[in-house]
């Protein structure tokens, strides 16, 4: 069972564009009136669709501005909501949304940093590379994609000018991720977002590098678990402790028990299911935390992430 929380807005879609091939921009307003709540770049929102779908999308338009934009890709193969969004929704309806909630966030700091996306990858790196921008930060942004579906590209170009290096598919010009990270300045910070190929590579070159990287999935890439036998999770907080099979997640077996759980996604994708983890080795498969975040085995995204051990201590 998903349970999505409670809308933390609503806001009304004050213009739809077509930004790309398969690709639309909406501007979303509240609908009293007020300020809608804070955000930094790298933002996500889940769009809470009367069907009970619940989609998680970036934010893509300026932290502090009056109004939210959203970039949406339709995605034939996808769930649902893409579609939904690009034949369903236009100008004066309503959306119910909840978050933002970040992830990925923009470190601040002195240091360069590298800028890859991949499709409509660039709706959460854009807003980072404007921040960059603004802040005197030394940075290059690399944008790859097919003609006709990369998103604000006469946007990006006005902003930053020759740090901007598009790598159009179509034209053969595709980007050696291992080149351009062998000859990035020392310290340099990758931030990237796109298709999981696009990130599988980077995050290989990148490591090859010595460089730090981080990431942004819109999808989950599971492997076989570490701890292939049923384990056991105690819930220190509701006082239970229930026992996880191999073919059901610990999201699953904790709601069966009565236990709330705020959850979105359930893809590892989201951050929703994000809980405290007091005792045991954890089997991280979410597409969220990066391997620093994994070692310190402090939270896991109960939807997909499994234990290591026999035995794991929530604090639930």
């Amino acid at each position: 069972m998903t349970r999505p929380r409670q809308a933390d807005v609503e806001t009304v879609v004050r213009s739809r564009t077509i930004a790309g091939d398969g690709v639309v921009m909406l501007e979303l307003a509240p609908t009293d009136g007020s300020e809608l709540p804070a955000w930094e770049p790298g933002a996500h929102v889940d769009v809470l669709q009367p069907s009970g779908l619940v989609r998680q999308y970036s934010l893509c338009g300026e932290p502090g501005a009056a109004t939210w934009r959203l970039g949406v890709l339709r995605e034939e193969a996808g769930r649902g909501g893409s579609a939904w969004l690009h034949d369903r929704v236009n100008p004066g309806d309503v959306l119910r949304l909840a978050g933002p909630r970040t992830h990925f966030a923009f470190e601040a700091g002195a240091s360069p940093v590298l800028f890859v996306a991949g499709g409509i990858g660039i709706t959460p790196i854009a807003p980072m590379a404007a921040v960059a921008a603004a802040t005197g930060r030394d940075y290059v942004l690399h944008y790859a994609g097919h003609a006709g579906r990369m998103a604000l590209v006469d946007e990006l170009r006005e902003r930053h000018g020759d740090r901007l290096a598009l790598h159009v598919s179509e034209n053969g010009d595709r980007m050696d991720l291992r080149e351009l990270f062998a000859t990035a300045a020392p310290g340099t910070t990758v931030y990237c977002c796109g298709p999981a190929h696009l990130i599988d590579a980077a995050q290989d070159a990148a490591a090859d590098a010595g460089l730090e990287f981080r990431a942004e999935r819109f999808e989950s890439n599971l492997t076989p678990p570490v701890w292939p036998e049923p384990f056991e999770v105690e819930l220190a907080l509701s006082g239970i402790t229930v026992e996880v099979p191999p073919e059901r997640s610990i999201l699953e077996v904790v709601e069966e028990h009565g236990v709330l759980v705020l959850s979105s996604c359930t893809e590892g994708t989201c951050g929703t299911c994000e809980t405290p983890v007091l005792e045991g080795d954890i089997d991280h498969r979410d597409a969220i935390l990066t391997p620093k975040e994994r070692a310190r085995q402090d939270v896991m995204f109960l939807c997909v992430s499994r234990a290591a051990c026999p035995r794991l201590v929530l604090e639930l």
